[in-house]
């Protein structure tokens, strides 16, 4: 289980090259699990999220074996659902987090800044987490244990699901003939992140200066 993990996330295009030859239509539901977990586990926030997407839009451009109009709704309601349970876990452990410093990774400060964020910035906030690696895992926890409105949470959270999956899974599809892409995809991996991490290292910038 431990290599199966390693090997996604070392390279995702390669692993799910793989497990599309040896199991078939049972890539969506593996699909659909990482995505979920990615999202809805708060405690799972380093799993494959632009990068899987980029490499099912290229399979699915590429070789045919996803068909790219049925996984993107699914794609869409794995990290809607995985939303959902984030939300309500965080919901429900708001008043013991709140009661101590901190719990594992997450402290209290963490939860009354997003609480000020929310209220400066509105919930568009939400659909710009989803697009940067880790703050979307942690958002929807930190969002239920902020105790945001939940329609406001449930509204944006489903635009900010379908612009993510969406995107990222149709530029794959559009580039999968690219020769530039095909030759050089860990690059272009690579520079996915980077642009989604982006927004941390702008923010952590500012802080710093700001002290």
């Amino acid at each position: 289980m431990l290599q199966l993990l390693l090997d996604l996330l070392k390279d995702p295009l390669q692993f799910l090259t793989e497990f599309i030859s040896a199991n078939g239509s049972l890539t969506y539901a593996l699909l659909f699990l990482i995505v979920f977990v990615e999202t809805g586990l708060v405690v799972m926030p380093l799993l494959p999220g632009d990068s899987l997407l980029f490499s099912v839009g290229l399979l699915a451009s590429a070789s045919g074996q996803i068909d790219v109009y049925y996984v993107i709704p699914l794609l869409i309601l794995a990290a809607l659902s995985g939303d959902q349970v984030n939300y309500f876990l965080g919901k429900y452990f708001s008043s013991w987090i709140r009661e101590r410093e901190q719990i594992l990774f997450l402290k209290r400060s963490h939860v009354e800044q997003t609480e000020t964020f929310y209220a400066k910035y509105g919930a568009k906030t939400v659909i710009l987490a989803r697009f940067i690696p880790i703050v979307r895992t942690v958002a929807p926890f930190v969002a239920g244990a902020g105790r945001m409105s939940y329609p406001v949470y449930l509204l944006y959270g489903f635009l900010g699901a379908c612009l993510w999956v969406t995107s990222i899974t149709m530029a794959g599809f559009y580039l999968g003939d690219n020769a530039f892409v095909k030759e050089n995809f860990e690059k272009v991996v690579l520079g996915i992140v980077g642009v989604s991490v982006l927004p941390i290292l702008v923010g952590l910038i500012k802080q710093r200066f700001a002290k």
